[in-house]
């Protein structure tokens, strides 16, 4: 595999570093970044399943916090650091590489402003689930080492109380993650859909759920049919 250095996606002087064969920023990343409210007195944010950090990357254009991403894999934990030293936020960005459950090791209880996760997609049940031959890729793609439930746990612990939970995933793994954000006590904020084709089923959801919120006030955002958009900066504005 060989790392290249790649503008991010339209973000005026953003570089991010990639393999060339895999492991590069998707589009589900720029979403979930847009997709995040950030308040005058937001001061750290928590990036889980942070990948080469796309998401701590565009979220530094946004706001002046201090963000910390998680990411497992030592191999896309590089390429994350070294984003990071292209772009210099050094002393903004903190890459970390453990796994969403250690988190708590880095992280104190209840100190986060906003967590942010664009997790692996699809459960994984080993006498079932057929996984990609590189297991660096299985991992990224399915449920091997973290679960929703994982997800929920983490979040719970270091997020300050009303704190936002914001997740990008697969509509048709919604009613599941609806269920797992209730059973730890978070309350869905807002939702909105994304599309290739506004003929055709959503392909995405983005969620904002707040720990410990009040029942009501859901906000069911405009539709986004991503094909009609040259840029996605801005779009959820």
């Amino acid at each position: 595999m060989t790392s290249v250095l790649n503008d991010l996606f339209d973000y005026d002087g953003l570089k991010i570093y990639q393999y060339d064969d895999k492991f590069k920023f998707s589009l589900d990343s720029i979403l979930l970044a847009e997709f995040v409210e950030i308040k005058p007195n937001t001061r750290t944010i928590v990036d889980f399943c942070t990948g080469n950090a796309p998401v701590p990357l565009i979220l530094s254009t946004k706001t002046d916090a201090r963000i910390y991403g998680f990411e497992l894999q030592e191999k896309i934990y590089k390429l994350a650091k070294m984003s990071v030293k292209e772009n210099k936020l050094e002393s903004r960005i903190n890459i970390i590489n453990a796994n969403l459950k250690d988190s708590l090791e880095y992280i104190l209880p209840e100190s986060v402003d906003a967590v942010t996760c664009n997790p692996p997609y699809f459960k994984y049940d080993k006498n079932k689930s057929l996984i990609n031959e590189n297991y660096e890729k299985a991992i990224a793609r399915h449920e091997i080492e973290m679960n929703l439930e994982d997800l929920m746990i983490a979040a719970k612990y270091i997020l300050k109380n009303k704190a936002p939970l914001y997740i990008v995933h697969r509509c048709d793994r919604l009613e599941e993650i609806l269920d797992c954000l209730s059973k730890y006590n978070f309350k869905v904020k807002k939702l909105q859909f994304i599309y290739a084709s506004y003929k055709k089923e959503a392909i995405m959801v983005l969620i904002k759920a707040t720990k410990n919120g009040k029942m009501g006030s859901l906000k069911v955002m405009p539709p986004v049919d991503v094909l009609q958009h040259k840029s996605y900066k801005g779009i959820f504005e």
